[in-house]
């Protein structure tokens, strides 16, 4: 041939540069979830010395694969160096870096990912690998963040592979690792993969609630399948691929109790750390086994309080154990962990809780009609309040069927309470808001009261006061009419009173608020709207977004955990005779009852300016950064939520904008375009033909719901949880049970209340076993963990190769910054009375916590996580 190669001529060879890379591999072998396997790091080094090693191939971004031109062709296997020595045999858990050499070609370029072969006895924690000083290109290292478990490879159908940290969208990826890219999306949806869910199993799926009951215990244990249903619609949450129950095929067998080996993909449970915290915290969470237990150890009065120096005493002096019989029995029947942290540290007191910070500065501030209503402000469920825009208040419940529900509240009720305005002139100047629970609850009463619990719907009627606090008008207390639901409903109403009998009704009047507001928050402001909501967002973006596409980048840290916890929640607190159902008034209809609310839920409605503008409580202002201004200036949760909201929409627009140049962009990403199809068709399935959703066809659309998903995983769940135990765990504060309806004249309870005011508020709340579950579970529930990452910081410095988006992601942080030192000013402010109120707790619950880096901890009231992760 005329054009011959000369290399041929010369039977020659092109020479190749063959070169030595060095890296660096950080793995960590064991996790607390592994205590109890003792032999395996023995059986690794076994392994190791056999020559059944851990190997590592790099694939090249240049040089196809001769067997298969779509893919990057592999380097020759490098092994993990001196695992004999630098593996410890120990049941903690500890990082190690391991050198690795590659032999490499120069021609193949820079490795644009890397194939992992795990040959040892047991499963690995692999955080990064690292390549120091790539020759080509900038000569920089080049990062592969994995985070990932690593189990022996017979455990896998197809290769582990990890891709270096550049992002890139479906069009963009180099066409030597896109097959890589799509095979490793297939492998995540395990389409394959049928029957119960194993711990190496690395599937998201989407299943129904069908795992809170336990159909074969008997009826009073079986509960409905929520979603799936017109009637009870509901978020999909994880599969686990249980086996149905005996009696309900609909229903999926339960684990045991105390076996919280519930099916996660391994890379969603727990940190090491986090699971340390869980077991030393959170497994008292499981105290439903302890009640008989407790019962016999309550003096006195069983089951009730006597009066509240016994609640005080919780916090003084807690309760003692009886003997050394009752320890040892307590330690038969639960881990260590979880008895080391009941009995603490001096194994003498049992369930002995921390002073909540309502009673820090005073005993009885949380009594004061200020502090009840600046609660609604400022507490632990700020989100509901709403402006009254019509009076008497309207009710929305279906007249055919529930009858007359509007309001019996007459403004000659509240106008001697009103500082001498008129209710039409209050109106007016937007001044009137309203507490309203009634048509939340009135479709449940019956059923409800028909429990040990004994309840009304209720409407709160607040003044806005010229120094911006709330005052209370009036509340209704409202029951079905005995006749049936459909004859409407029978509503008495109080009003503020300081002394005699008249004091005592009212100080019970908001308690039945109160415990209204405190199963809403629970079950719906918490549970529902951040926890459940937020999962199908994560199990569809593990399934259509790639880990190198740019808004899985963007969205993972808002994701960690939170598949764990939920997991958690519904094996002990919100399945059948779980905790929740034990401390919260709506008892076994209480999920039952967030599936009736969830049909009203709408994700755009989730972003706080339009929350706001929903709930009347602010208007339109195009000259803010929020676009809204607030009517109730003092309004802590809305001051610090919008300037939390604007930094988190900057921050994703800077970082969107830079991988989006257009509308068009957003139109041809193929796995955006699958990812919220699939949100919307299958996780949010029973929703999936409401018009609100986003059509996701213009970059604005894509900016606003990453800016909605990370606000509801991180500032949303923040407001809602952290506060629970300052506020709640002083129980009577936010009563969870009403056992007894308001008394009547002429009767004994009402003498009791005119005899003994704080006996008969005692006997009407949540009684002493409940209070016990309750506050344990609340303590929990507020705890920050020691490994919490906060808005604006990464678990890895080089979480992106693209120095843009890390530049904009520091403007992000110190916009944080600016944003903690806004709520220290304004809470030193005391024109503000609503951010510390007469109980004097600052409010930091919107506090980033951004540039808190101690990992310390605990009950502190403050800081925003990245993601819903207790």
């Amino acid at each position: 041939m005329i054009h011959t190669d000369i290399a041929e001529i010369l039977c020659v060879k092109p020479k190749t540069k063959k070169m030595k890379i060095e890296g660096e591999v950080v793995v960590m072998k064991k996790n607390l979830l592994d205590f109890k396997d003792a032999m395996a790091s023995l059986l690794d080094r076994i392994h190791e010395l056999l020559g059944r090693r851990v190997s590592l191939h790099l694939i090249s971004s240049l040089q196809p694969d001769p067997a298969n031109e779509k893919r990057g062709r592999l380097g020759k296997a490098a092994y993990l160096e001196n695992w004999v020595t630098k593996i410890k045999t120990s049941v903690t858990a500890e990082e190690t870096a391991f050198g690795v050499t590659f032999d490499w070609d120069e021609s193949m370029g820079p490795p644009a990912a890397f194939v992992i072969k795990n040959h040892h006895h047991s499963q690995f924690y692999l955080k990064s690998v690292t390549l120091r000083n790539f020759p080509g290109g900038e000569g920089g290292p080049i990062h592969f963040v994995c985070n990932s478990w690593i189990y022996p490879n017979h455990r896998y159908r197809s290769d582990r592979v990890f891709f270096s940290n550049k992002a890139y969208l479906p069009s963009k990826t180099p066409k030597l690792i896109k097959e890589l890219r799509e095979e490793e999306l297939k492998n995540l949806r395990g389409n394959e993969k049928g029957g119960e869910l194993k711990e190496w199993d690395r599937v998201y799926d989407y299943a129904y609630y069908n795992d809170l009951g336990a159909p074969d215990k008997g009826l009073d244990s079986a509960r409905p399948v929520l979603g799936g249903s017109p009637e009870f619609p509901y978020p999909r949450r994880g599969k686990t691929g249980r086996k149905p129950t005996k009696t309900d095929p609909k229903s999926e067998s339960r684990l045991a109790l105390l076996n919280l080996n519930i099916y996660v993909p391994r890379d969603e449970r727990f940190s090491h750390v986090k699971f340390s915290d869980f077991l030393a915290y959170a497994l008292k969470s499981v105290t439903q086994v302890l009640v008989p237990e407790i019962a016999s150890l309550c003096d006195k009065t069983i089951n009730e309080f006597d009066s509240f120096e016994d609640v005080f005493h919780l916090y003084d002096g807690s309760i003692k154990l009886a003997n050394g019989h009752t320890i040892a029995k307590l330690r038969d029947i639960i881990p260590w962990e979880m008895f080391r942290e009941l009995v603490r540290n001096d194994g003498e007191r049992f369930l002995k809780f921390p002073l909540p910070d309502v009673l820090k500065e005073s005993r009885s501030a949380w009594r004061t009609d200020e502090e009840f209503a600046r609660e609604m402000l400022a507490g632990l469920n700020p989100v509901v309040i709403s402006r009254l825009q019509e009076f008497p208040p309207k009710s929305n419940l279906d007249s055919a069927k529930y009858g007359n529900q509007h309001s019996s509240i007459r403004k000659e009720y509240i106008e001697p309470h009103m500082n001498g305005l008129s209710v039409q002139e209050a109106l007016e100047q937007n001044k009137l808001y309203i507490l309203d629970h009634h048509d939340a609850l009135m479709p449940y009463l019956t059923r409800i009261n028909s429990t040990n619990t004994k309840t009304y719907a209720t409407r709160t009627l607040l003044l806005l006061q010229e120094d911006g606090t709330l005052k209370p008008l009036a509340i209704e207390l409202s029951l079905p009419h005995a006749q049936g639901e459909s004859q409407g409903s029978v509503s008495k109403i109080f009003t503020p009173a300081v002394k005699g009998v008249e004091g005592s009704v009212w100080q019970l009047a908001k308690a039945y608020a109160a415990v209204n507001d405190s199963g809403y928050h629970q079950l719906i402001s918490h549970w529902l709207q951040t926890h459940a909501v937020i999962e199908p967002f994560i199990i569809a973006s593990n399934r259509q977004l790639s880990v190198v596409h740019p808004i899985y980048k963007l969205l993972h840290p808002h994701f960690r955990d939170t598949m764990n916890i939920n997991a958690l929640a519904r094996h002990v607190l919100i399945n059948s005779d779980g905790v929740l159902e034990r401390t919260v008034f709506p008892s076994k209809y209480a999920m039952e009852m967030s599936s009736s609310i969830y049909k009203s839920w709408v994700f755009t409605d989730q972003a706080l300016p339009k929350d706001l503008l929903k709930r009347g409580v602010a208007v339109e202002d195009p000259r803010s950064d929020s676009g809204v201004k607030l009517l109730i200036e003092d309004y802590p949760f809305a001051v610090d939520g919008l300037e939390i909201w604007s930094a988190i929409k900057t921050w994703v627009t800077e970082y969107c904008s830079f991988y989006y140049k257009n509308d068009k962009t957003v139109q041809t990403d193929t796995e955006i375009q699958s990812w919220w199809t699939e949100l919307r068709t299958e996780g949010h399935g029973d929703k999936q033909h409401e018009s609100w959703w986003p059509l996701m066809q213009t970059r604005d659309e894509l900016i606003e719901t990453c800016t909605i998903i990370i606000w509801i995983a991180s500032a949303l769940h923040a407001a809602v949880n952290f506060g629970q135990y300052p506020y709640a765990g002083f129980l009577p504060n936010r009563p969870t049970v009403s056992r007894r309806f308001m008394p009547e004249p002429g009767t004994e309870e009402y003498s009791e209340l005119a005899e003994n005011e704080d006996v008969a508020f005692l006997k009407t709340i949540t009684p002493q076993l409940q209070t016990l579950l309750g506050i344990s579970i609340i303590e929990i529930l507020s705890m920050h963990s020691t490994d919490e990452i906060y808005l604006g910081q990464r678990d890895s410095p080089n979480w992106t190769a693209d120095d843009e988006p890390l530049e904009a992601f520091k403007r992000f942080g110190k916009s944080l910054e600016l944003i903690e030192n806004n709520i220290i000013r304004r809470n030193n402010d005391k024109r503000f009375k609503n951010r510390t109120g007469p109980v004097n707790i600052p409010y930091t619950l919107l506090y980033p916590n951004t540039t808190d880096y101690t990992r310390e901890g605990g009950l502190t009231g403050k800081g925003i996580p990245n993601s819903v992760s207790i």
